[in-house]
């Protein structure tokens, strides 16, 4: 009895010992593109920029303070000083209390946080479209990682074939079956492989710590490897063209710029208006005592905000030709991502029956070798043109899902994956 708790404690120490220290998260695109929306260190910047110019609608919406102002003069000469009496004296001093404010006109005010709000409305859409951007920087990123697993799996799997041929034939060189140069060239493409797969290695994990840098997490991680990007969604041009003409991020950002400008334009032209002083003013002269009126405004004779008007005019028109120019790039990108998009479908198509056909002629030269029907020469060429074939059909699927993501992205769907 006291044996078998000895062996449970043990087990239970070598299983603590050997648990890792957190769970390794599996990422789809679709989660690793939800959770860069949330995390990704540049969008968790530049959201605060949405808080920062929603305060300009706090400030538009107070109204000036009052300003208080006092003047005290003292009599400096003391022959002048009345009997009895000394420079502290209120016989001796005059003293001007002034309380005035700035009369704001309710146009102006009105203006003012119409136009913060627009600003306010405008930096939301620029950070859709900075998120636009960064999200399809992580999905592509996180495309290169799969391609770079993928690469290193074809490649095990070729190491492994090989391992295996080397086992054999160190046998049958001892029964004299084959010459030493065949096991020699056997292993020595295993030591090929070998290398490649160290470097293969050293690059996937480079790519997956750049991924989870853009995901903005510490955790340990990897991806869905068969994640085969099947979401619903089936491209035609004209409907894609259309909706990316009308609710691209870009074009709403530049939408909501020009709707600022035309807020801005309004704010112009009211502040050419001048705004009034007005105030009430108490002034004791000598123990007597004053009141009185104080107003002032600006005579518009010289400036009458006529640089800030046109400057807010230029300002509307540069807006307007940034939405026509993105609307004619639009046309240009999406049909060029379109059209590259079907022509690398189709590629994929076409080298389904090359993977089929690599596979069936290695497997044939193979048991050919084994079976003395042919030479390792012709063996190992078969295990590269195998191999070949298998990572052009990884570099061309990595193209195809390339296309596809630019194709979301052009098409401004790519915001609709990380809901």
């Amino acid at each position: 009895m006291m044996r078998l708790r000895e062996i449970s404690f043990i087990i239970t120490l070598v299983f603590l010992m050997y648990k890792p220290s957190s769970a390794q998260e599996i990422y789809t695109l679709q989660k690793a593109l939800q959770v860069a929306k949330a995390n990704n260190p540049l969008l968790t910047t530049q959201q605060l920029n949405i808080g920062i110019t929603a305060t300009d609608i706090v400030s538009a919406q107070l109204r000036p303070n009052l300003n208080l102002n006092n003047q005290t003069l003292v009599l400096t000469r003391p022959a002048a000083y009345p009997a009895n009496t000394d420079w502290a004296s209120a016989q001796n001093r005059q003293v001007w209390w002034q309380l005035t404010k700035v009369i704001q006109l309710p146009s102006q005010r009105q203006a003012k946080i119409d136009l913060a709000q627009k600003n306010t409305v405008l930096s939301q859409k620029a950070f859709v479209e900075t998120e636009r951007n960064v999200l399809q920087d992580v999905a592509l990123k996180w495309l290169d990682v799969w391609t770079a697993r993928k690469q290193l799996d074809i490649l095990q799997i070729a190491k492994t074939n090989t391992d295996s041929l080397v086992s054999i034939n160190k046998i049958r060189l001892g029964k004299e079956v084959i010459t030493s140069t065949d096991l020699t060239r056997t292993a020595l493409l295993a030591n090929q492989y070998d290398l490649q797969l160290k470097s293969n290695e050293r690059v996937y994990l480079n790519e997956l710590s750049n991924l989870k840098f853009m995901l903005g997490t510490q955790d340990n991680i990897d991806i869905d490897v068969k994640d085969d990007f099947s979401f619903a969604f089936t491209p035609k041009l004209d409907s894609l063209l259309q909706q990316a003409l009308r609710e691209r991020s870009d074009v709403q950002a530049y939408k909501a710029s020009i709707q600022a400008a035309e807020s801005n334009i309004k704010l112009q032209k009211s502040l050419a208006t001048p705004q009034p002083t007005l105030g009430m003013i108490y002034n004791p002269q000598n123990t007597v005592p004053y009141i009185g009126f104080f107003g002032s405004i600006d005579l518009p004779f010289f400036s009458r905000n006529q640089g800030e008007i046109k400057k807010s005019y230029l300002q509307k028109q540069q807006a307007e030709k940034g939405l026509q120019a993105t609307q004619t790039l639009i046309q240009t990108e999406l049909s060029t991502a379109y059209n590259t998009y079907q022509t690398q479908k189709q590629n994929i198509e076409q080298f389904k029956d090359l993977l089929s056909k690599s596979e069936s002629i290695l497997s044939s030269v193979k048991y050919s070798y084994l079976h003395g029907g042919t030479t390792i020469v012709d063996y190992l060429e078969a295990q590269r043109s195998w191999l070949d074939t298998q990572q052009q059909y990884y570099d061309t699927l990595q193209q195809y899902r390339q296309s596809y993501i630019k194709l979301l992205y052009a098409s401004g769907l790519i915001n609709q994956m990380a809901q």
